[in-house]
């Protein structure tokens, strides 16, 4: 019988108390890997919560991440002290927690072959520092150093210092857990926004700016697409519409959602939040409350159908775009987790971009569930 793993989450002014009852709601729970997720309230004493923390489990290795909101099952947490946690009960050579990659991977591939030797690890769960500028590109380098070309996770969010936990508190790397094949894993990503207008092609632009779609100005075509009402007042479509930008290959339909970060009514350019190249397809999107409900019942169904038991626990990442800020402020996104896959342990938190597969995402929802 596999038992679920022990967890705890809680909230208080005081984050002494929040913490003393996380311990307590832990008890003497067993297991070799510790995940943790902190507020950004208490992020100033991220490094005392995981000293008591290992100290009242003796769990050694720890990973984890601040947030500007957190969340566990049922329940997200913002704007206060809180604190969740979950030890995962974890054969000793099933996982590996690795040391920051700030610029490159050597120190990485050193330590995966001290552990693993020839082989590879079969997928990660990371996080990841917003302001290093290499980010993007090391998550695609981790990614290849995986069987599955899989990684999961997000990058941590904070009013100031961003920081993650990898056994111990840092900043401005990617960092995280890496799992063998005898760890069980299943994964899935709901997608925040839905797409209002066809797939255009970008057919002239320069780095950020698009300046044609379909050989037309890129502003006419944005115009048409997001209809009458918004074309007639471009200030109001801030937060609201976005780029698409659909991923090659995908079969499932999937694409990276961008901002868009300016127009110009003058040259009829639109200016959004990632580089792109002639030829690329890109489509509009709007953030839709229902449509990303009905988005993330659709994921979850189909995690559902792939469970032959109960999960043992999980980790949720969703964007901070989401949460209280797209689904209410009553913990709407958490409850419908819980009401579509029952109670089951889960910890995580609302990030600054979010991991699947070997890309950065934005406006979505990573589950990841260990069976």
């Amino acid at each position: 019988m596999m038992h679920p793993f022990p967890y705890a989450h809680a909230a208080d002014d005081d984050w002494h108390l929040a913490l003393e009852r996380v311990i307590a709601g832990l008890g003497a729970a067993q297991g070799r890997l510790g995940f943790l997720y902190v507020s950004d309230a208490i992020n100033a004493h991220l490094g005392a919560i995981l000293d008591a923390l290992r100290e009242a489990t003796d769990v050694e290795h720890w990973v984890g991440a601040v947030g500007i909101g957190i969340c566990a099952t049922g329940v997200e947490y913002y704007e206060r002290p809180a604190i969740a946690a979950m030890i995962a009960d974890l054969p000793e050579d099933a996982f590996r927690v690795f040391a920051p990659i700030v610029k490159d991977l050597d120190g990485f591939d050193a330590a995966q072959r001290a552990w693993l030797g020839s082989a590879q690890p079969f997928m990660g769960l990371v996080h990841a520092d917003p302001s290093n500028p290499l980010t993007e590109s090391l998550i695609r380098q981790l990614a290849e150093r995986t069987v599955t070309g899989f990684l999961v996770g997000g990058l941590a969010s904070s009013q100031q210092n961003a920081r993650v936990i990898a056994d111990e508190p840092t900043e401005g790397g990617l960092t995280g857990v890496m799992f063998t094949e005898a760890v069980g894993i299943q994964t899935a990503l709901s997608q925040g926004c839905s797409p209002i207008g066809p797939h255009r092609r970008i057919t002239a632009c320069q780095r950020n700016v698009i300046v044609e779609l379909d050989g037309r100005p890129a502003l006419d075509v944005f115009k048409d697409d997001i209809g009458e009402v918004l074309a007639r007042d471009i200030s109001r479509v801030g937060g609201y519409i976005f780029a698409g930008l659909p991923i090659a290959g995908s079969d499932t339909g999937d694409y990276l959602v961008r901002n868009l970060i300016g127009v110009d009514m003058e040259k009829r350019l639109i200016g959004i939040g990632d580089l792109v190249e002639k030829g690329q397809e890109l489509m509009f999107c709007r953030r839709d409350a229902n449509t990303a409900s009905e988005d993330l019942s659709r994921m979850l169904g189909h995690l559902k159908a792939r469970l032959k038991t109960p999960p043992r626990g999980g980790v949720y990442v969703s964007c901070l775009g989401r949460g209280a800020n797209l689904f209410g402020d009553d913990s709407q996104e958490l409850k419908q987790i819980r009401n579509e896959l029952g109670e089951f342990p889960l910890v995580g938190f609302f990030a600054n971009g979010e991991l699947s597969q070997n890309r950065l995402y934005g406006y979505t929802g990573v589950l990841t569930l260990f069976i």
